[in-house]
């Protein structure tokens, strides 16, 4: 791969670069109106709180004085940075490389990215445009326009607004959600109706992201319309808006396979080839920097070419409850507000492609970025939240809160936040819920009684710095994240934090699965296992050197063997999950039907290994126990014994026992 000078290079190549779709308004401008006597506008109360003026070239030398060398110390290939205000562009800005190999540089009105999740943003507004024309209702059961059932939950369905706001309940769904071939890709709707994920929340009462409904959202819009979802995404919502280098085809159209930029996951790396999205709705559009722009100016603008204005409003302002002063759920979109702006987004990831779309709604400003690698260490997430953070200090600046809660009190919070959590967001009926066991997040309380909670590190790579600045309500001194609690009889039960508040939440872990004491247990029950396996052998070899046997009856004898072989067969049914679990969750790729052989065979495994293992090491225990052996023996058969069970309580609670290759 060639030296990083020649990337920057590539990219500073690009500061002069702007089209004239960077002056051409995309629908009418939308101005602020200075009445005498009125409140100052969003923008004049930035001005005097020191804000810059937004405008191209300030922008301009914004980003070219931080991107190229982001992408640079980043290893990320390429990204698009896009600006739009009162219905024009402001600027919009290619950078590093749309193909490393070919150097072929990123062209923001010509190459394609894979925003990934933003597409729902496209589902959510078709199902707006069939709200509006009475032919979805929000609140209904949405069987009624299926061809398949979604079970009820407690006698509840499911509605159109659950979906919306990620509220219907369901657990994850990962198989099949992503492939880099051709061949062998399953159809949104077949993975639809292959296998329904358990509701595991009530309707409308947890946020948990879910891929899954917003394809099943996607399925109702091409049922309802009677057209193919891709079509009318296209009649409806690309066509009206001018979005011609626009597409959820996967493959591409061999008009816009030239344009796609490729995939990497680092610009050093090597390619990721174009990604097929499973729930083709939630995930698959591929589009160029000035077609995003087109769709920001649309909902800036009340909807203008795609909803009434009273749609547009419902769909932007309605809000499902939060948590405190956290960002919410809105209908398709969710809040990102900073420094005290509303602001409406939502962001992106695939295999190779990251990005972020945020509409500060009454500024008129919207901001699209995304990038066609990961990076070295995911280093393009952090960058992403950093563009949107310097980009609202820049222009929309705020005073810091510097508000603080009394130090014995908060110290007293900060307990109470204590405990092991888990996420609302993830698999609970398969065994990929093996991924809790090193997921749950445990927090704590440092020697100066402030608040350790261990989640997404900041920009620096360490632990945000909590600090309470209303009662349960926590600010990162080093970026505008926070953290909020809920508290029902004098208990915490429920937090998140802002970035992810909308669509996750953190829930206590009940007592038997809390891995604060499971995780030391397991860790101690697979020693000893591993000890008895090892030194069996090992013993055998040095009696056999010392021409000493073991001096056991014949019955003992068997159980001493049958407990060895035992944890043999444990320590390795143990392994070949860890192998599985990391083979799958390291490439997402590998989340498919190919795997389902090897996950059927290992479930086999499992259940021989387990309690075949459990019932050897009861026999041995009541043999060492009816023999004369020594308190060593004894003790050790004990040991063998719990450490048996507390795999198999593993085992059970995190759904290795279980059967069955959907998850």
């Amino acid at each position: 791969m060639r030296p990083y000078k020649f990337l920057i290079a590539g990219a500073l190549a690009l500061v002069g670069f702007a089209t004239a779709a960077q002056r051409t308004p995309l629908t009418p401008p939308v101005t602020e109106e200075r009445v005498e006597g009125a409140q100052p506008t969003p923008t004049e109360i930035a001005r005097a709180e020191g804000a810059r003026a937004l405008t191209r070239e300030d922008v301009d030398a914004w980003l070219d004085g931080f991107l190229p060398y982001a992408l640079g110390t980043g290893d990320i290939a390429g990204g698009v940075v896009v600006v739009v205000r009162d219905g024009q562009i402001v600027t919009q800005r290619g950078f590093g490389y749309a193909n490393v190999e070919e150097r072929r540089p990123v062209d923001p009105a010509r190459t394609l990215f894979r925003p990934g999740s933003i597409s729902k943003l496209f589902t959510w507004t078709a199902v707006m445009q069939l709200v509006e024309q009475g032919r979805i209702d929000l609140d209904a059961d949405i069987n009624r326009y299926l061809d398949f059932e979604i079970p009820a939950r407690d006698g509840q369905p499911l509605t159109m607004r659950n979906l919306m706001t990620h509220r219907p309940g369901f657990e994850e769904q990962v198989k099949d959600i992503i492939s880099t071939s051709d061949e062998g890709v399953i159809d949104y709707v077949d993975l639809l109706k292959r296998w329904t994920p358990e509701r595991v929340y009530p309707a409308g009462e947890t946020p948990a992201y879910s891929n899954y409904a917003t394809s099943l959202a996607g399925y109702i819009v091409e049922r309802v319309s009677g057209e193919p979802f891709d079509t009318y995404i296209e009649r409806h919502i690309f066509q009206p808006l001018g979005m011609a280098n626009s597409s959820f085809a996967q493959p591409l159209p061999a008009r816009l396979q030239p344009m796609m930029a490729t995939g990497y996951g680092r610009a050093s790396g090597e390619v990721v080839p174009f990604e097929h999205v499973g729930p083709r709705p939630a995930g698959s559009l591929s589009a160029t920097g000035t077609d995003m722009a087109r769709f920001m100016v649309a909902h800036l603008n009340n909807g203008a070419g795609l909803l009434r204005p009273e749609t547009a409003r419902m769909m932007h302002t309605t809000a499902a409850n939060g948590i405190g002063p956290l960002n919410r759920m809105l209908l398709g979109f969710y809040e990102t507000n900073i420094n005290g702006r509303r602001v409406i987004a939502h962001g992106g990831d695939t295999i190779a492609f990251h990005s972020y779309l945020h509409l500060f709604m009454d500024d008129n400003v919207g901001l699209y970025v995304s990038f066609n690698s990961s990076g070295r260490d995911g280093a393009v997430g952090n960058l992403r939240s950093a563009i949107f953070e310097q980009f609202a200090n820049r222009y929309f600046p705020a005073p810091v809160d510097t508000r603080r809660v009394a130090a014995e009190t908060a110290a007293e919070h900060a307990r109470m936040m204590a405990g092991t959590w888990r996420t609302s967001r993830g698999s609970f009926s398969n065994f990929l819920r093996i991924v809790e066991l090193l997921g749950q997040v445990k927090v704590g309380v440092d020697g100066d009684g402030q608040l350790v909670a261990p989640i997404f590190n900041g920009l620096n790579g360490q632990p945000r710095q909590w600090v309470e600045v209303e009662p349960f309500v926590w600010q990162d001194l080093n970026s505008h994240e926070r953290l909020a609690a809920v508290v029902e009889d004098g208990r915490v039960v429920r937090w998140s934090i802002g970035g992810i508040a909308p669509i996750i939440v953190l829930d206590r872990v009940p007592w038997h699965m809390d891995t604060a004491w499971l995780m030391p247990a397991l860790i101690a029950s697979l020693l000893i296992l591993f000890l008895t396996a090892l030194f069996w052998p090992v013993r055998a070899l040095v009696r056999r050197r010392f021409g000493s046997t073991l001096a056991l009856e014949r019955s003992d004898l068997r159980a001493y063997r049958a407990s060895r072989i035992g944890a043999w067969a444990m320590l390795l049914a143990v392994v070949g999950w860890l192998a599985l679990i990391a083979m799958l969750m390291g490439d997402l790729v590998n989340l498919s039907s190919g795997a389902d052989v090897v996950i059927i065979l290992l479930q086999i495994i499992t259940w021989i290994a387990f309690f075949g293992g459990l019932a050897a090491m009861a026999w041995n225990l009541w043999r060492v126990w009816r023999s004369k052996r020594g308190w060593k023996a004894k003790a050790w058969s004990v040991a063998l014994l719990l450490a048996a069970v507390i795999v198999i309580w593993v085992g059970f609670g995190f759904n290795m026992l279980d059967f069955g290759a959907n998850y």
